[in-house]
C-alpha cells in the first residue's frame, strides 16, 4: 500500500470576498486567495514572511464557503496542491499552483467569544471530515 500523499493544511486569512462561479457543467466553484505568515529573526529584528495561496473550492464546500467565507476570514484547511498551465496569446506557458480544499473550519469569534460557524455546519464537518484537526 502506498502511504505517500498530497496533503497540505494551512491557517490564514483571507484577502478577498469569494469569486463564486458555475462551470458550463453546472458545479459550483469558489476561488479565494489566503495569506499566511511565519515570523523569523534576521540582522537583530522580528520579520514576518507572507505567502499567498490561491484556494479552490467545488460544489458542496463552494456552498459553504460563499455562505460563510468573507474577506479577512481566519480559517484552517487541508487540501491538496494542484499544478495547471496554459499558454497565454503570446504564446508563453503559465503555471499556477493552486491548493484544491477538501475540508475547512472557520476560526472567526464573535463578540461574545463563540465560534461564527452554526451548529448544524459544525456536524457537518464532522460528517465530512477525515481530518486531523
Amino acid at each position: 500500500m502506498n502511504t505517500l500523499r498530497n496533503k497540505v493544511q494551512l491557517i490564514g486569512h483571507l484577502g478577498a470576498e469569494p469569486e463564486i462561479k458555475t462551470t458550463p457543467a453546472g458545479n459550483k466553484v469558489v476561488n479565494l486567495r489566503m495569506a499566511t505568515s511565519e515570523p523569523y529573526f534576521s540582522n537583530g529584528a522580528w520579520k514576518e514572511d507572507t505567502q499567498w495561496h490561491t484556494l479552490v473550492f467545488w460544489e458542496k464546500l463552494a456552498e459553504r464557503a460563499e455562505k460563510q467565507l468573507h474577506k479577512g476570514s481566519h480559517i484552517m484547511l487541508e487540501g491538496r496542491l494542484t499544478y495547471r498551465n496554459y499558454e497565454d496569446v503570446k504564446g508563453i506557458k503559465r503555471y499556477f499552483t493552486e491548493v484544491k480544499v477538501g475540508n475547512f473550519i472557520l476560526m472567526d469569534k464573535k463578540e461574545n467569544g463563540n465560534s461564527t460557524i452554526a451548529p448544524e455546519e459544525e456536524a457537518l464537518v464532522e460528517e465530512e471530515a477525515d481530518l486531523p484537526f
